[in-house]
């Protein structure tokens, strides 16, 4: 569970990245699922798009994907979600979230 000084560590860090997949009208299924924790477990940091088009509410698409992934949500804001999931080992956001 990330306090929310880390959280705020982690929106200053996802504040410049682009969104890596665009959750649209299909289902958010287990390819996506797994697609998302692929990306996850190589970037530990993603930022998703929820278009107009998808079943989902920002929030639900958020939910959904943290429990099929393990990662926690760090941000939910108009159409974009944040997720994270640390690496056990090696983690570049170790540092970061130590020091919070």
């Amino acid at each position: 569970m990330l306090t929310s000084k880390q959280r705020a560590a982690l929106r200053r860090q996802a504040n410049g990245l682009e969104p890596v997949f665009q959750l649209g009208k299909g289902e958010a299924d287990e390819q996506l699922t797994r697609a998302v924790a692929d990306c996850l477990a190589a970037r530990e940091l993603v930022k998703l798009k929820v278009l107009p088009s998808s079943p989902y509410t920002p929030r639900e698409a958020a939910a959904l994907l943290a429990d099929g992934t393990g990662a926690e949500v760090v941000q939910v804001i108009g159409s974009r979600l944040v997720l994270f999931l640390q690496k056990p080992e090696g983690s570049r956001f170790a540092g970061l979230l130590a020091g919070q």
